[in-house]
């Protein structure tokens, strides 16, 4: 099962035929969601949001499993969903964000250092990803990594020395099973170049080249894996302040080059 021939068939299974479903079963209108929309693993940028009063459910979205919220980021209305953490569930979000209209995704989630320096930037817009998990392999033959969009990758590239808040390229590891991230394991990830270790940015990666889809993954570089006392600290608001400014700055570069 983990080799597969078939990643160019199309699904029986697709994400319009569950939406039209789920919002037959839940007297949803279809209309589109927000072109630009966010996937927030941790959480953090969703219960900010909440808690300053700057988003809202929209009525909308028609996923089993999601809620998504709608807030304006400088004069973009953007929708996005929180707690969709690992590959398989950012993906079946993802997928279903498309369905719905979404044409730029970005997604940004916290990692823990591997490579990184301490004292560098501790976001990294992630130029490719370790394949170490197994939705990816349902989207492309396989390979060592998946990466950004080269169109993406070079209009990020071209203004990071202008980010709001430190930025840098970087190359991340996703894995599917964050409690057997071992000695071993991290030691094979740093020799392949990971800066971090995350759980989404591959599949991510494969889905949206797999698909022809616009999508941006950002790590925000916040621990050591629990090595120490005082880790995981993300900065003011749990790291939403930082995240939304950097999400803005993202978001103005990459529109129009879907």
């Amino acid at each position: 099962m983990l080799h597969h021939s078939d990643v160019h068939d199309g699904s029986l299974f697709t994400p319009e035929n569950l939406l039209r479903e789920a919002r037959r079963q839940k007297s949803i209108a279809k209309h589109p969601i927000p072109g630009t929309c966010v996937l927030d693993p941790d959480g953090d940028i969703v219960r900010y949001l909440l808690k300053t009063g700057r988003a809202s459910l929209n009525p909308h979205w028609a996923c089993y499993h999601t809620q998504l919220y709608e807030f304006t980021l400088g004069r973009t209305a953007v929708g996005i969903v929180g707690c969709a953490v690992g590959s398989p569930f950012a993906v079946l979000i993802v997928e279903e964000m498309f369905a719905s209209g979404c044409q730029v995704l970005l997604s940004i989630t916290s990692a823990g250092r591997i490579n990184a320096p301490a004292d560098g930037p501790r976001f990294l817009v992630i130029e490719r990803a370790i394949r170490d998990e197994g939705t990816s392999s349902h989207y492309l033959a396989p390979s060592r990594y998946a990466h950004i969009a080269p169109r993406l990758l070079k209009h990020v590239n071209a203004v990071l020395d202008r980010s709001p808040v430190a930025l840098s390229l970087g190359t991340s590891w996703t894995t599917d099973a964050p409690f057997r991230e071992t000695a071993a394991a991290i030691s094979r990830a740093g020799k392949l170049g990971a800066d971090c270790v995350e759980m989404e940015a591959a599949a991510l990666y494969a889905f949206a080249k797999a698909r022809k889809r616009a999508v941006v993954c950002v790590a925000h570089v916040t621990n050591s894996m629990a090595q120490s006392s005082g880790d995981f600290e993300k900065g003011p608001e749990n790291g939403s302040v930082d995240s939304l400014k950097l999400l803005e700055f993202v978001t103005r570069t990459v529109r129009g080059t879907r």
